[in-house]
């Protein structure tokens, strides 16, 4: 597995790679009607180009197996997490570990103390496993649908 930069690209595998892991993983927490308001298919277009603006903005990698991405996490430069996904057919392989990794690896390099994130009840258990913890439950809106998440929290020790 290549842990490398995102590229304006990728954006396409990226965006696939969402919408295929959000109802394939993510179907055993949310129902069809949240997945759909979650992940919708109709709209594509504009998500490449906000994606790819806010993922170029972002610190953010992808995770490469044999040419092909199979996860991708993004994180501000004031330590914000904001998406996490591991291809469906590469869970629990080390991909999101090694994303996230990274991602603290650098936080701590540009002086952060804390990444903060809104894990899905899928990923809650991922992050709490990281020494994330749970600052509060929340319910947020996609389209009119309630989706429960999690904001969570962890500090960093200096390397």
């Amino acid at each position: 597995m290549r842990i490398r930069e995102f590229q304006g690209p990728d954006v396409d595998q990226v965006v696939c790679l969402f919408y295929d892991t959000v109802h394939s993983v993510n179907a055993v927490d949310y129902s069809t009607e949240q997945l759909n308001a979650w992940a919708p298919k109709k709209g594509i277009e504009e998500k490449l180009e906000s994606w790819n603006k806010s993922l170029s903005n972002n610190v953010t990698y992808v995770a490469e197996i044999n040419g092909e991405i199979v996860g991708f996490s993004d994180m501000t430069h004031k330590g914000y997490l904001d998406r996490l996904y591991t291809h469906k057919d590469f869970q629990r392989q080390g991909v999101a570990t090694a994303l996230v990794n990274k991602l603290e690896s650098v936080a701590r390099k540009i002086k952060l103390t804390e990444i903060n994130t809104e894990a899905s009840v899928t990923a809650k258990p991922f992050f709490e496993h990281r020494g994330y913890q749970i600052i509060r439950s929340q319910n947020v809106e996609r389209k009119g649908i309630i989706l429960n998440n999690y904001q969570m929290s962890k500090k960093l020790v200096a390397e």
